[in-house]
């Protein structure tokens, strides 16, 4: 008697797997989890460094509180800490930063965009790019070597100019607020020169014709049409060369005579968040709360910088988006 032959049916994997396995072999799926876990690698390193500061900071916020925002006393032996001296320092040295250098960012950002000749503005711009990867030290020393004895050779000529006001008064050795704000100036021209550049390039050229067929003049059109079609990210370089003043440690300790004190002249010596950390961090014994103290430092200045790094980012993005359209 011949055996019965059974036939076995093999049921296919659904059309959503074979799609999935198909992709995944051909390389789609698995670059696209490779990007994955490189964009939550950043995510997470984020995260992992505000929890370190948030746990590592904790002695110093429960101990004082706002209050630490607010007193001027750096006393690490007594533990009696504030940070107003290192914030007053941060914004005023930034200030002042951004005070020079955004004429002189913006007027030649606008004059490699729009009124040089094309080799002179491409060999201008290559050199901008060189002076905007030069090392932070090397501007701190250039600062200290050159800048200070200029400005003490010059001090006589600034009290005749400036003496009237009192932010000018006082005794003047070199190193001090208004030192550390012309050398964050030119660290921050550089990044804004680039990015304004850029952004000034990405304004449709229509723009412009129909502002000179209109009968303005070259100047008028970039002045009145240009610029302010580009402004939105003008003002987003301007937010990261501020992010970068705030951040800015080598070249600012080097100058500024690191007094921790709250003074109203910019000749007086002061002291800024960046500048106390690395001059300071490694006296702190593990455990005191003078070690806190710096680590809610390191978070003030990591909470300033990511949202002005985020702001100057989306205004960026807005321009350019603009612009191609």
């Amino acid at each position: 008697m011949p055996a019965s032959a059974s036939t076995v049916v093999r049921t296919p994997p659904p059309r959503s797997v074979r799609s999935l396995w198909k992709r995944f072999k051909s390389g789609d799926e698995a670059t696209y989890l490779i990007t994955l876990a490189c964009a939550f690698t950043v995510i997470a390193v984020t995260a992992l460094l505000v929890y370190e500061l948030l746990q590592n900071s904790a002695g110093a916020r429960h101990r004082f509180g706002w209050s630490f925002l607010t007193s001027q006393r750096w006393d690490p032996v007594t533990e009696k800490l504030g940070a107003l001296p290192f914030i007053y320092g941060t914004l005023v040295t930034s200030f002042l930063a951004l005070l020079i250098g955004i004429p002189l960012g913006v007027g030649a950002a606008i004059f490699l965009a729009e009124l040089a000749p094309p080799a002179i503005s491409s060999g201008l711009t290559f050199l901008i790019e060189l002076l905007a990867a030069v090392p932070s030290v090397i501007f701190g020393l250039l600062g200290f070597l050159v800048l200070c004895p200029m400005l003490q050779s010059a001090d006589p000529f600034l009290r005749a100019v400036l003496g009237w006001s009192p932010l000018f008064s006082g005794p003047f050795y070199g190193v001090s607020l208004f030192t550390a704000g012309l050398v964050l100036s030119i660290m921050i021209i550089p990044f804004i020169i680039s990015i304004s550049r850029e952004v000034i390039l990405a304004v449709p050229d229509d723009q412009r014709e129909a502002a000179l067929a209109l009968g303005a003049t070259r100047w008028e059109t970039t002045w009145d049409v240009v610029v302010p079609f580009a402004k939105t990210g003008i003002y987003g370089s301007i937010f990261l060369a501020l992010a970068r003043s705030l951040g800015e440690t080598m070249a600012v300790t080097m100058v500024i005579g690191n007094d921790p004190k709250v003074h109203a002249s910019l000749f007086a010596p002061g002291y800024t968040i960046a500048a106390v950390i690395a001059q300071e961090f490694v006296e702190a014994s593990p455990g005191t709360v003078y070690l806190s103290a710096l680590i809610e430092l390191a978070l003030v200045l990591f909470a300033l910088t990511i949202a002005i790094n985020a702001i100057a980012r989306l205004l960026v993005l807005s321009t350019t988006s603009k612009g191609s359209a």
